[in-house]
C-alpha cells in the first residue's frame, strides 16, 4: 500500500513540474501575441526578449507564492472554479459570434452546432451554479 502511495506522489510531483513551464510558456505566448511582440522559444533571448522576461516573472511569481503566505493549492482550486464559472460566458460568446453571419458569412452554426452548443452552455451553467452553492453556500 505504501507503495502505490508513493509512486502516486511522484507522479502528482512530476505532472506539477511538467505543468509549469507549460502555464508559463502559455501566459508568455498569451501576452506576446496580445500586444504584438516577437514570440516563440525559437529565439534567442535578444530576439524576443519580452517573451522571455514574461516566462521568467510567470515562473518567479509562480514560485513565490507559498512563500508570501498563498496556498498553491488553495490558488488552484479558485482558479478552478473561475474556469467554471467563465466557462458558460465563453460558450454564450462563442455561439453568438458563431451564429453572427456578418462574422461567419456561409459558415454560421448549423442547426445541429446550435443544439450542441446551447445544451452546453445550459450544462456548463448548471455546473457553475453547483459549483458556486457548493464552494460557497
Amino acid at each position: 500500500m505504501k507503495q502505490r502511495i508513493f509512486f502516486f506522489a511522484i507522479g502528482i510531483l512530476g505532472t506539477g513540474l511538467l505543468a509549469i513551464p507549460v502555464l508559463s510558456g502559455s501566459l508568455s505566448y498569451i501576452f506576446c501575441e496580445t500586444f504584438g511582440w516577437k514570440e516563440g522559444l525559437n529565439n534567442k533571448f535578444h530576439e524576443a526578449r519580452p517573451f522571455y522576461i514574461i516566462i521568467a516573472i510567470s515562473l518567479l511569481l509562480g514560485l513565490s507564492l507559498n512563500y508570501i503566505g498563498i496556498s498553491p493549492v488553495k490558488a488552484l482550486i479558485y482558479s478552478a472554479i473561475l474556469y467554471g464559472i467563465t466557462a458558460p460566458v465563453l460558450i454564450a460568446i462563442i455561439l453568438h459570434i458563431c451564429n453572427n453571419k456578418k462574422v461567419m458569412g456561409e459558415f454560421t452554426n448549423t442547426k445541429w452546432s446550435n443544439i450542441f452548443g446551447f445544451s452546453a452552455l445550459i450544462i456548463m451553467t448548471a455546473a457553475a451554479v453547483t459549483l458556486l452553492y457548493l464552494q460557497f453556500g
